[in-house]
C-alpha cells in the first residue's frame, strides 16, 4: 500500500530535512555564517576553560612544579523551557489544482522564509524574554565597541581589539543602512574614490577590511556584530516536524503545514564576539 499524507500526516524526518532544516541553514544568515551547530534533543551542557596556569623554564634535574591548574565553566543551552518557533501555514486545495508553477517549491520558499526571518532576528537581537533565544546583541561579556558610519576607524578599532585578545573575526553582520552609508566614504575630501570600494580581482562577495559581511535586514541601524563565528554556538533540536492537516480546515477547502522547531544559542567565548553600536563611545 502507498504511504500518504493523509495516512501519515506527519512528514518523515528525511523528508522534514529537505523541507526545512537544510534550506533554512541556506536562508538564515546567522546559520550559513559558520557557527558551531549542535543538535541534540535535551538540555546541553558544553565546557569551556575560564582560566589556566603557567608553565615555567625548568632547570635539568630541578623540581617541576605541580600546582597547575585549570577552571572550567559550561555554556547551557536548549533548556527543557525553551520556546520552539511554531506556525501553520494554510492553502487552498484551488491553488494546489490551478497552480501553474510547482506549489512545493512555492510553499517549501515561503515556510522557510517566513522561519528564517524568525529564527535570524531572535539569534541576533532577540533579548530572551519569555524563555526565548538570547541572540548575540543581549549575551554578556562581550566585546564592546563604537559604530561610527562617517569614520571606517571604528572598523579597524573593533578588529584590533579582537585581535588584542588573540582572535581572528571572520563575519561581520551589518544592517544595510550602516552598510551603505559606510560605502559611501571616500578617500578623503578631494578624492572620488571610495574607501571600501571592492576590488575586482577578489573572490566575489561583501566584505569589509578582508572580513566577509552580511548585510541584514535584522540588525537594526546603529548595531553592528564582529565576531569569531567558531565561538557561537547555536543548539538546534533533533526533532522539528511538519505534519499535513488534512481535516482542520476542511469547511475551507483548505490544507494546513503547521510548522515546530527549537534553537538556541550561547557564547563559547564571549570576548570573541563584538557588538558595536552607535552610541557606546566604545565603552
Amino acid at each position: 500500500m502507498a504511504e500518504s499524507t493523509a495516512a501519515n500526516p506527519t512528514l518523515l524526518q528525511a523528508q522534514v530535512a529537505n523541507l526545512l532544516v537544510q534550506p533554512l541553514e541556506a536562508a538564515s544568515v546567522v546559520l550559513a555564517a559558520g557557527p558551531r551547530i549542535f543538535d541534540t534533543a535535551s538540555e546541553l551542557r558544553i565546557p569551556k576553560l575560564i582560566s589556566s596556569g603557567t608553565p615555567a623554564f625548568v632547570a635539568e634535574g630541578a623540581e617541576i612544579a605541580d600546582t597547575h591548574d585549570v577552571e572550567f565553566d559550561e555554556v547551557k543551552l536548549m533548556p527543557t523551557n525553551r520556546r520552539s518557533i511554531k506556525t501553520i501555514l494554510r492553502y487552498t486545495n484551488e491553488l494546489v489544482r490551478q497552480s501553474v508553477v510547482g506549489i512545493d517549491a512555492v510553499l517549501k520558499a515561503r515556510l522557510v522564509k517566513d522561519v528564517s526571518d524568525l529564527l535570524d532576528s531572535a539569534l541576533l537581537t532577540g533579548a530572551g524574554a519569555t524563555n526565548s533565544i538570547r541572540g548575540i546583541t543581549a549575551q554578556t561579556g562581550i566585546t564592546p565597541g563604537e559604530l561610527d558610519v562617517t569614520d571606517a576607524d571604528c572598523l579597524l578599532d573593533a578588529i584590533a581589539a579582537l585581535n588584542a585578545k588573540e582572535v581572528t573575526p571572520n563575519r561581520w553582520f551589518i544592517s544595510g543602512a550602516d552598510f551603505a552609508a559606510l560605502r559611501k566614504l571616500k578617500e578623503s575630501t578631494t578624492s572620488a574614490r571610495y574607501l571600501l570600494e571592492p576590488d575586482p580581482t577578489k573572490q566575489s562577495g561583501t566584505t569589509i577590511f578582508g572580513i566577509p559581511a552580511t548585510i541584514t535586514n535584522k540588525l537594526p541601524e546603529g548595531t553592528a556584530i564582529l565576531a569569531d563565528m567558531s565561538t557561537v554556538a547555536i543548539a538546534r533540536d533533533t526533532s522539528p516536524s511538519v505534519t499535513v492537516l488534512n481535516e482542520r480546515y476542511a469547511e475551507f477547502d483548505q490544507v494546513g503545514l503547521r510548522v515546530t522547531t527549537r534553537y538556541d544559542l550561547g557564547l563559547l567565548h564571549a570576548e570573541a564576539v563584538s557588538v558595536l553600536t552607535a552610541d557606546s563611545g566604545g565603552s
